[in-house]
């Protein structure tokens, strides 16, 4: 009796770490060109981080909690910061070859860079609205209107 219901529990791990397994990658895909903003839009991954701006990076996973968090902060940042600074989203679980490139170790990880595409700062976890754009203050993009440091 107690093999038989070992064994069903057995059966039923796998068959749930089977189902978890092939969603997962069903859902990661197998990688595209483009990563994207905020809104969706797509961006060229050889264009990042952008000549001539100060570009704000979060790479992270549309399904993750915390990058969930922050989705609608970088929304919000996207359109305070229009023509003074790029902010993109690149969701490396579905875009598997871009974490290496970035030297990912945890999602969602932002990276800051500079006008000249140099990294000037990077962070790991979720990362506030305040703290993000204390970041870009200090990297010399102005604060949006009715921000205050």
């Amino acid at each position: 009796m107690k093999n038989a219901k070992f064994l069903i529990l057995c059966v039923i791990a796998f068959a749930v770490i089977l189902v978890v397994k092939t969603q997962f990658f069903q859902d990661a895909g197998t990688g595209s060109s483009a990563g994207t903003d905020s809104q969706g839009s797509p961006i060229d991954f050889e264009s990042l981080p952008v000549k001539g701006m100060v570009t704000l990076i979060d790479l992270g996973a549309t399904e993750c909690i915390p990058c969930k968090m922050m989705a609608p902060i970088m929304t919000k940042l996207e359109a305070d910061y229009q023509d003074k600074a790029v902010i993109a989203f690149i969701d490396v679980w579905k875009n598997r070859e871009q974490a290496p490139k970035y030297k990912i170790r945890a999602i969602p990880t932002q990276i800051f860079y500079d006008a000249s595409g140099k990294e000037v700062y990077r962070h790991e976890g979720f990362m506030s609205e305040k703290d993000i754009v204390a970041q870009l203050t200090k990297m010399g993009v102005p604060s949006p209107p009715g921000k205050k440091d």
